[in-house]
């Protein structure tokens, strides 16, 4: 059986990090390099760090805080934020990211996933998908831009695409619950898992140790991506996978 991984999320702004609720009411948080030293120690398995206004300001990802990010972690460090070439795959890769996450930039180019997939290994390409119920239509829509442009593509059908394109893995991020603490999106998480044979990082809702268990169970996921509960110590990482282990949840061990 495989183990489930717990992911801090670091939502990084003006070189900060940040957090909000269906991506909007941003808050500061912390310094990215100090919290993810903290994580490392915590026990976290994976750390993710998005630049999560580089697309739409249409520019790059902050090197320099991912290169001192990467000097104080020894888990795998998957970045994004501002992924549009090649060339960007491979300079953040050379800062000391482990995988690059792509998400507005795979959607205008799906190409960039094959290509880079094709260079680097599909271990090295996570596609990011925001996806909001859309209640009139009963379907899921791809948003980019950090959440402010509806693309129109199906959710469901843009995970299949991705992994048929060299995605190694996906991110499934619910705008409906991000940041509301009242769980995961359940329903989308698993009506992704039907259609791909990669793992899925569910992000978007978690609040309590149940949330956890009822996705990594429930949902189907492989992961559970959070921030704000564990940035202000409301769950932390070693009681957390203690509770989803006695709950019947193979989790990593350090």
């Amino acid at each position: 059986m495989l183990t489930k991984r717990i992911i801090p999320c670091l939502d990084v702004r003006n070189g900060r990090v940040v957090k909000g609720t269906k991506f909007k009411d941003i808050k500061d948080v912390d310094d990215p390099v100090e919290l993810a030293k903290y994580y490392n120690e915590q026990g976290a398995d994976e750390l993710v760090f998005y630049d999560i206004t580089a697309s739409h300001e249409e520019r790059s990802i902050m090197l320099d805080i991912v290169e001192k990010t990467a000097k104080e972690v020894f888990i795998p460090f998957t970045v994004g934020g501002g992924v549009n070439t090649i060339d960007d795959f491979t300079t953040i890769l050379r800062a000391g990211a482990d995988k690059i996450s792509i998400n507005s930039s795979a959607v205008k180019n799906p190409e960039l996933i094959k290509e880079a997939a094709l260079k680097f290994g599909s271990q090295c390409v996570v596609l990011s998908i925001d996806a909001k119920r859309v209640e009139e239509e009963g379907k899921w829509k791809v948003f980019i831009n950090g959440g402010r442009t509806d693309t129109g593509l199906d959710a469901i059908e843009w995970a299949k695409k991705g992994v048929e394109l060299g995605a190694g893995e996906l991110v499934i991020n619910s705008i409906n619950t991000d940041g509301v603490k009242d769980g995961y999106d359940i329903e989308l998480m698993r009506a992704v898992a039907k259609e791909v044979n990669v793992p899925i990082i569910a992000s978007g809702g978690a609040g309590k140790r149940d949330h956890f268990y009822d996705v990594l169970s429930e949902g189907e996921a492989d992961a559970a991506l959070a921030a704000s509960v564990f940035h202000f110590k409301e769950i932390l990482i070693p009681e957390l996978k203690d509770y989803l282990s006695e709950k019947g949840i193979s989790m990593r061990k350090e």
